[in-house]
């Protein structure tokens, strides 16, 4: 069992920035971030594969909606993974998950949809402000 845990979330002004970090208890495969507004369902956010050659991690992907703007890493050194995200705006208002699955490779792009993820945080609030 993987633990999670979510940091860094807060108030921040349209335009602004902010960086989420996730801690995982134990190693993982590919990791993910997710989000959810009151009274929505469950959006994917970005993901990003484990690399054998780098602790940085594999290949990435990104929703539509967040492309250019966020840009997920992860340090598998330190068991950790962060999203920073740049030019909020008040659409990204909601919590903020992270995502683990233990067994997994190939590319992150396999890795967008909640079912594919074992582990779970207990989520961030990210709230911007008008």
């Amino acid at each position: 069992q993987v633990q999670l845990v979510e940091s860094g979330g807060g108030l921040v002004q349209a335009g602004g920035s902010l960086r989420l970090s996730c801690a995982a208890s134990g190693p993982t495969s590919a990791m993910g971030w997710f989000r959810q507004a009151s009274g929505k369902e469950r959006e994917f956010i970005a993901a990003i594969t484990v690399s054998t050659f780098s602790v940085r991690g594999g290949s990435t992907y990104y929703a539509d909606s967040v492309k250019g703007r966020f840009t997920i890493s992860r340090d598998n050194a330190k068991s950790t993974m962060s999203l920073q995200m740049n030019n909020l705006n008040a659409e990204d208002t909601a919590v903020y998950y992270c995502a683990a699955r233990f067994y997994g490779g190939g590319n992150a792009r396999d890795y967008s949809r909640a079912n594919e993820y074992a582990y779970w945080g207990q989520g961030t609030q990210v709230t911007v402000s008008s």
